[in-house]
């Protein structure tokens, strides 16, 4: 077993519970960890054995792409789709952050932390 992380991922996306949060944007940025069975992807050297980040990232991107309006949502549906993409792995990890929420006061990021 293994672990394939992607870690600090930044978009600036149209995401928030609030109508204006979805009109302005905002930015986040997402941290995914996968743990896979690479063990014949390393002695083979071939990357149809593994799972391909770049295709990972595809679809945090997509998701991200996307205006919903929970933290929670969000995680759930990149979980989903690399799920989906990808059957034989382990687990997937995924945390999402919101930079400068609004929660009346100073605070530098949210972030939900989902694994599944």
């Amino acid at each position: 077993m293994g672990t394939i992380s992607l870690l600090g991922l930044e978009f600036f996306s149209y995401h928030g519970f609030y109508e204006a949060e979805r009109i302005i944007g905002n930015k986040y940025a997402v941290d995914v960890t996968i743990q896979v069975d690479f063990e014949q992807a390393a002695i083979d050297d071939k990357l149809s054995e593994t799972v391909n980040y770049e295709k990972v990232y595809k679809i945090v991107a997509s998701v991200m792409g996307q205006s919903h309006k929970l933290l929670e949502h969000i995680a759930y549906h990149i979980i989903r789709q690399i799920r989906e993409r990808y059957p034989q792995v382990e687990s997937v990890e995924v945390s999402v952050s919101k930079f400068n929420p609004p929660v009346g006061g100073v605070c530098e990021r949210a972030r939900v932390h989902m694994k599944g």
